[in-house]
């Protein structure tokens, strides 16, 4: 009998993550070629989310640049139609810059209700490529 509870319990566990994970996707597109250190305000390029929570009011798109985190890139808040699709240009940034070589880059987004955190997707690429 001391089996039951914890069965159960993994039962519930398991039940509470077979939902579908949030997934992010990008491709640099038309970002336009930096190497000076010296990062400019560009227009984000395509994403695609698959797996956003219902309830989702907003997603906010951050990036970090992982050879440079301390840089601040920003990023934007928006609402998502049900495609998944947010377009290229559609939020304003300050695009990848690294001042000698690649680097890595990786962008998060964060579906939220308002303030409250539903659900986080990460995608990285180097930049350039």
């Amino acid at each position: 009998m001391k089996l039951l509870p914890l069965s159960l319990a993994a039962l519930t566990l398991s039940a509470g993550l077979a939902h579908a994970e949030m997934t992010l996707s990008f491709a640099w597109g038309a970002t336009p070629a930096c190497n000076t250190g010296r990062a400019k305000t560009v227009g984000n390029p395509e994403f695609v989310l698959k797996g956003v929570p219902a309830g989702t009011t907003s997603v906010d798109f951050r990036m970090k640049d992982l050879d440079a985190p301390q840089y601040n890139h920003g990023g934007g808040r928006l609402k998502i139609t049900k495609s998944g699709r947010v377009p290229a240009g559609t939020f304003t940034y300050k695009g990848p810059c690294p001042p000698r070589g690649a680097h890595r880059y990786v962008w998060t987004a964060t579906a939220r209700n308002g303030n409250k955190v539903l659900a986080r997707a990460t995608a990285r690429r180097k930049f350039p490529e």
